[in-house]
């Protein structure tokens, strides 16, 4: 049998009103919560202030975080998403149970080989090298005799 353990994702919104050290501490206070339920941290991401889609709370931006866990048993998402339904500074929240291609896919994000645009001496240097161009030859007028 594989791993028993069942990874996770929480992504929620946080007010961008608050203070710099306020948001960050909302997002803290939420992986400490984790802590101490027993739950394994993965990674921790800020994705940083970003438009929405539409407004919230007369708000047309947020900060986003997004928090990779594991546990042994699903008990601890009721204890977090009653926390984040209860905390003011919290706009949104989406809990996402990851199975082993989400899991794959976001070992291979924090590696970097997703999401990375290549840059552009890289694109280059992979694009098939074309002969150089040849002048084009000179048009013609044809005169018409009459």
């Amino acid at each position: 049998m594989s791993d028993p353990k069942r990874s996770y994702e929480i992504t929620f919104i946080v007010d961008p009103v608050l203070p710099g050290e306020e948001i960050s501490s909302t997002a803290q206070t939420y992986v400490d919560l984790l802590k101490n339920e027993g739950c394994d941290i993965i990674h921790v991401d800020e994705m940083g202030l970003r438009q929405l889609a539409y407004a919230i709370n007369k708000r047309s931006s947020g900060v986003y975080f997004c928090i990779e866990f594991t546990t042994l048993t699903g008990d601890v998402i009721a204890v977090l998403e009653l926390a984040l339904k209860r905390d003011e500074r919290i706009m949104r929240f989406l809990t996402v149970k990851l199975d082993k291609f989400g899991v794959k896919y976001n070992e291979d994000k924090r590696k970097g080989l997703i999401g990375k645009r290549k840059k552009q001496s890289e694109a280059a240097d992979q694009a098939p090298k074309s002969e150089p161009s040849k002048p084009a030859a000179p048009a013609v007028e044809s005169k018409d005799k009459e």
